[in-house]
């Protein structure tokens, strides 16, 4: 049976009794596809469809999928079997064969002597959550979780494997080891294994030889031909990210969609020096830069206001507002101050900066570590030549009031998905009250401070698909609102969604300032 959870617009949250029947809608839409979904991201009992709004209504797709038939259906995909070599040396390996009544060498034989699928990805990128109906392995989670889990562990949860991609904290069972990059930047695609790909699992551990990866050359940047401007960062209160529109649509493998926390203002400060659309530019946390130009650019900030104040090479100085544009010369040293309301800043350069993207995007996803290296002090970036045919935008101004310190953001959501899991007074006091944003805040989400809300529902939920703007509940019973670069999958119930126009808003409050939310009807 399924029943249609409402996430936001452009988004629903189909839950169905199992993951059976969750790979069998997948299989039902990969084989008859429905034109304007966007993307599809399947969990352990739910699927997230994405869809364009524009296309058609929600209650159009409800429609369509209510009259799927998925008796007989299976999720297979036709590429290749992925054989994983492992050497099964876990700590937990014994723990595990108690666990199931069986002794290690038995585990070891179900685990290795069955086919598993990917039934989907989470947690981290290149995380997949594998299962068998034949490997008979249902083990609990450890009751304490490990706060390190070393890269390529071999584990198991309830009734699935998985292969830790990188070192992280978690509390599935380990049983085994493997060398074999389960994520490299350097393959194509990143994650070895995605939603449908089919897996054996090889046991090594009684061959003398270890596997490794074949070692990659490594790559060289092809140094300029003439001399190019640059900007050299002389001191920064936080690391410089570069952020651009992110990465959407890899959440088959793991990949969150990043990118500018506030768009609209990243986008204004490429309009205002003429740059494409999809430029990268630098996000300016809370201020308080000094950097030094070599050679002629130019500049545009944008975002949180920031004090910039300009050191000619003469000697002489200047200031500059913003959202006008400044035109630098070599040798002259830009400072930004603190800014007075929101929290991040946008510093575009006609040209853009000479940047490698890192599967498709020059943003920095600080919870997954891709993209390039924040810039810190002593770091020097090129400028690339601006294109000729470049147009600048002029009268651009602020896309929305900054929050600030003190002062009272509204945020339109929209209930759900997991509404139904609080008590009815929880639901009111999460509207009624004002939330403070914690200084534990970061691009990965808010912490919200305030009077924590009751469960009503006492059973875990299975890990499910968000948004950004989602707003999970941990059992602390205090909002985290996701943002660019939250998890793909949570393991915790979302109250309610921010609606897509005031994502960017939320992108800016800064710690101290309080968020009250307001419902917001879907369309």
């Amino acid at each position: 049976m399924m029943r249609f959870l409402p996430v936001r617009a452009g988004a629903l949250l189909v839950e169905l009794d199992g993951l059976d029947e969750v790979l069998a809608l997948m299989a039902s839409l990969e084989n008859d596809p429905l034109e304007g979904i966007v993307e599809l991201v399947p969990a352990a009992r739910t699927v997230m469809v994405k869809f364009d709004p524009h296309r058609f209504h929600s209650d159009e797709l409800i429609a369509d999928l209510s009259l799927r038939n998925l008796s007989g259906l299976v999720w297979r995909h036709a590429g290749p079997l992925v054989e994983i070599p492992v050497r099964y040396d876990g700590e937990d390996l014994q723990e595990v064969a108690d666990l199931v009544g069986v002794t290690p060498q038995e585990v070891v034989r179900r685990h290795t002597a069955c086919e598993y699928v990917v039934a989907f990805t989470g947690f981290a990128p290149g995380f997949a959550y594998m299962v068998s109906p034949d490997a008979n392995l249902v083990v609990p989670r450890r009751k304490t979780p490990r706060t390190r889990v070393p890269a390529g562990a071999v584990a198991l949860a309830d009734t699935f494997s998985g292969v830790y991609p990188k070192d992280s904290p978690g509390g599935w069972q380990l049983i085994g080891t493997t060398d074999l990059p389960m994520f490299d930047l350097d393959r194509e695609p990143a994650a070895l294994l995605q939603p449908g790909s089919r897996v054996r699992f090889i046991d090594i551990s009684t061959t003398r030889s270890v596997f490794k990866p074949t070692a990659k050359p490594a790559r060289i940047a092809k140094g300029p031909t003439k001399r190019a401007a640059t900007i050299e960062v002389i001191s920064t209160l936080f690391p410089l990210t570069f952020q651009d529109e992110g990465r959407p649509g890899l959440s088959a493998q793991g990949v969150s969609v990043s990118g500018a926390a506030d768009k609209a203002s990243y986008r204004i400060a490429n309009r205002l020096v003429g740059n494409p659309p999809g430029t990268p530019a630098i996000e300016i946390t809370l201020g308080e830069v000094r950097f030094k130009v070599k050679g002629h650019v130019v500049a545009a900030l944008t975002g949180a206001p920031l004090l910039a104040s300009i050191e000619h090479s003469d000697g002489s100085k200047s200031s500059v507002g913003r959202y006008e544009v400044m035109v630098l010369a070599d040798g002259d040293v830009v400072s930004l101050g603190p800014p007075k309301r929101g929290l991040r800043s946008y510093l575009a350069i006609r040209g853009g900066f000479d940047v490698m993207p890192v599967m498709g995007s020059a943003s920095r996803d600080v919870l997954a570590q891709i993209g390039p290296l924040p810039l810190v002090a002593g770091a020097e970036i090129r400028i690339l030549p601006a294109p000729r045919s470049a147009t600048v935008s002029a009268g651009e101004g602020e896309p929305f009031l900054m929050p600030a310190v003190g002062e009272t953001a509204r945020l339109d959501v929209s209930l759900g998905p997991r509404d139904g899991w609080f008590a009815k007074d929880s639901i009111g006091r999460f509207l009624e009250q004002e939330w403070t944003v914690s200084p534990r805040s970061s691009r990965i989400g808010l912490r919200l401070q305030g009077e924590p809300l009751a469960y009503r529902e006492e059973r875990e939920l299975p890990s499910e698909a968000t948004l950004p703007g989602a707003i999970q509940i941990p059992r602390d019973g205090l909002p985290v609102v996701f943002l660019t670069d939250h998890p793909v999958t949570g393991g915790y119930p979302v109250i309610a969604n921010i609606a897509s126009h005031h994502l960017d808003l939320a992108g800016q409050l800064p710690p101290g300032s309080r968020v009250k939310f307001s419902v917001f009807p879907q369309k």
